[in-house]
């Protein structure tokens, strides 16, 4: 895997590309993680996927990003449009987890409005994601965006608790969306504790979806007009992400399916990366075949 960087219109963006040939899959990560998240996952599609994994500016990047940026959700989907541009990957599987799924229905939903970027998504896969009215998701959100009303300086200083694993695993913060991803979650905070430009960066985003609760019941009523193959897979016993939500998302979308997952909560890619890409692989076998 190959480790890159792109000059994109709000700034630089960090990604993980295997190359390769094969299906392209584009994963996206939630908010406060990067492309790490993927890594497991990505080991066991490699051989035969190309994977591209960005890491977005969501409070765990690593370049700050422009003052005029727009880093509200709407905007970061219009970036991983952007970012699907400049690389000029086509026919692409967008896959997301936690808020990236919600970034893959925006897109999904405004793919005619979004420019060539959307055009160029030929099959989705949600992971466990924001969905509907759960935006901020469950209590872990929520605490999350109520932080972001903070000062860049005084939010540093409430994640600094997260240094400690006691609190990380704590409901509010990581423990309820990974049984075993503890080490990830610490890797994941550095950015926020040391970097002030990154603190600005995600005090911003996360006032943005304060602003806007509605933004993913809007993009589900959009969600039966998107015509091509979609995987839901969902964790069956997520406590951040009701499982009646991915049954209602594969129910929407005409051509959808549902995969449920045990032994995991909401940060699949972690918990349990060989039956995330199994499912994967399986989709995009099948997608290629029809």
């Amino acid at each position: 895997m190959t480790t890159g960087e792109i000059e994109l219109s709000a700034g630089t963006v960090a990604y993980r590309d295997t190359g390769g040939d094969g299906p392209v899959l584009v994963l996206l990560h939630g908010l406060m993680m990067d492309a790490s998240l993927w890594d497991e996952t990505i080991t066991e599609l490699a051989a035969d996927h190309r994977c591209v994994a960005p890491t977005l500016p969501l409070g765990a990047h690593r370049h700050g990003m422009r003052a005029d940026a727009d880093l509200s959700l709407p905007g970061v989907a219009r970036l991983v449009a952007e970012f699907l541009d400049r690389l000029d990957l086509r026919d692409v599987v967008l896959v997301g987890n936690d808020t990236g799924g919600a970034l893959v229905q925006l897109m999904m939903g405004d793919q005619l409005m979004m420019g060539d970027g959307a055009a160029r998504v030929a099959g989705v896969v949600l992971v466990s994601c924001d969905a509907f009215d759960n935006f901020p998701p469950g209590l872990t959100g929520r605490t999350l965006v109520l932080s972001g009303r903070l000062p860049p300086r005084l939010f540093g200083m409430f994640m600094q608790q997260m240094r400690l694993r006691p609190l990380r695993r704590m409901p509010v913060a990581f423990g309820w969306l990974t049984l075993r991803g503890d080490a990830a979650t610490a890797r994941w905070i550095r950015p926020v504790l040391e970097r002030p430009e990154i603190r600005r960066d995600a005090v911003r985003t996360l006032r943005a979806a304060a602003a806007d609760t509605g933004l993913l019941l809007a993009a589900a009523e959009r969600l039966p007009r998107f015509d091509r193959p979609a995987l839901v897979v969902w964790a069956r016993g997520d406590r951040v992400m009701p499982p009646e939500h991915g049954r209602r998302l594969a129910a929407l979308l005409p051509r959808g399916r549902l995969v449920e997952i045990d032994d995991s909560y909401t940060l699949v890619p972690l918990d349990r990366p060989t039956e995330l890409a199994r499912a994967i692989r399986e989709f995009t076998r099948s997608s290629a075949t029809a």
